[in-house]
């Protein structure tokens, strides 16, 4: 099985191009992002997909220089990704052509796939942190085990009368006897295989490296954490939380490409508070933060939210702007309500580095807690996503994993409390 990856490709877009790009993304939105000039149903591995326009940022601190607007595009993909930008390219050139041909260097029709491949590769973002929200559970996994749900429910709408009077154990087997009786879900008698041992020896190293890494560094952190504290409470103290409020047209466009199907996507993107301290103090929280959603959070919940299936944080701009994107369950109010009652400590210590967030203490306290001072800071930071696709649409992270516990307690040996237990997840 594959593990998962998130690609992100971000190319500087010219002035004058800005409009045409925008009206290219609007129009795919109106006539759906699996039409003709995105086609990422036909990406296999792709979960989830999205264009995004990043507006021009003004200069900060000593770097007066503009930050361009950009186009973006994110996707959380099965690996390899050598495989996934050669399918993008072959499924969506025309669209790729449409809002990367304005950018410096992107190759013209005429030249050859691996051109475009290595254009989007050299412009790729690495993220500073990612979570996904059960790690090898690839796309193909998901839909399978959509359908075989799917298979045994109708099997049951079938005979349910003739095994309304049998035993757990009994309607048990009766299903099994069934999902064995068919060739095209006879993968389901086999567990889902982990990502290869490659992969995993990777993960293992970086699990006990870090820890290792910071006993070494332990005498220095005790020295250089008071400062850091002693630091960290001046800035605080300095900063000027944002009173801005989203503007009404600002909300009502947002809310035109919300709420269309059981998830939703979310994009925004900050300045860093201008310094040195906050980029050094975003970064190591960052840094954190991917070592946990890396090694322990990787199991269908995030600090308490299980609604998520793929989060992402990145750096742009050289650092000056972070860019965060996510897939969730629900509506937005629903969203933001479960990180604030859950994880309001850990929006602070990632969000509070970012100009105009409500005030914090001590870099986890407080902050979010304004609940409302917090969701017009959402608001005022999130970006329209035009252009958006879901694999599977119509399934929340709940859904997913109860397929998923379907198909393995079908043929396990559960004994009598876990067989009811099973069958009550039909």
């Amino acid at each position: 099985m594959p593990h998962q990856l998130a690609v992100t490709i971000r190319a500087a877009l010219p002035a004058a191009h800005v409009e045409e790009v925008r009206h290219v993304l609007s129009e795919a939105h109106r006539k759906g992002t699996a039409g003709e000039l995105f086609p990422f149903a036909d990406v296999a591995g792709t979960h989830f997909a999205r264009l995004v326009l990043v507006p021009e940022g003004p200069g900060t601190g000593a770097a007066r220089a503009r930050m361009p607007a950009s186009i973006v595009y994110m996707s959380e993909v099965d690996a390899p990704l050598d495989a996934h930008l050669t399918a993008l390219v072959r499924a969506a050139g025309q669209g790729l052509e449409k809002v990367f041909g304005h950018c410096a260097g992107y190759p013209p029709v005429s030249a050859p796939d691996a051109d475009r491949i290595a254009w989007l590769t050299s412009h790729r973002v690495p993220c500073a942190a990612f979570y996904v929200n059960t790690v090898g559970r690839g796309r193909r996994q998901i839909l399978r085990e959509a359908e075989l749900h799917e298979a045994i429910e109708e099997f049951l709408d079938h005979e349910g009368a003739a095994l309304a009077k049998e035993s757990p154990q009994r309607i048990h087997a009766a299903i099994r006897r069934y999902v064995c009786g068919r060739q095209d879900l006879a993968w389901a008698r086999t567990p889902p295989a982990p990502p290869d041992r490659r992969w995993r020896a990777r993960q293992t190293a970086h699990l006990v490296a870090v820890p290792l890494a910071a006993l070494f560094f332990l005498p220095l952190l005790v020295v250089t954490l008071p400062l850091w504290a002693a630091l960290l409470r001046w800035h605080e103290r300095r900063d000027v939380p944002s009173r801005a409020r989203p503007h009404r047209d600002h909300v009502r466009e947002l809310a035109t490409y919300e709420d269309h199907v059981t998830q939703n996507p979310f994009t925004a993107v900050g300045q860093v508070k201008p310094g040195r301290f906050r980029r050094v103090t975003l970064t190591a929280t960052l840094f954190v933060v991917d070592y946990g959603v890396r090694h322990f959070f990787k199991r269908g919940d995030l600090a308490g939210v299980k609604t998520i299936h793929f989060a992402r944080w990145l750096f742009i701009d050289g650092k000056r702007r972070v860019l965060f994107a996510s897939n969730y369950d629900g509506s937005l109010e629903s969203y933001m309500d479960d990180f604030i009652d859950k994880v309001a400590w850990g929006l602070n210590a990632v969000f509070s580095n970012g100009q105009g967030y409500p005030r914090t203490r001590w870099l986890v306290r407080d902050g979010a807690k304004d609940e409302l001072a917090f969701k017009r800071y959402l608001r005022c930071h999130q970006l329209p996503t035009q252009v958006w696709y879901s694999a599977y649409d119509d399934m929340t992270t709940h859904n997913i994993e109860t397929n998923a516990r379907i198909r393995a307690g079908l043929f396990a040996d559960l004994g009598p409390a876990g067989t009811e237990a099973w069958l009550a997840l039909l």
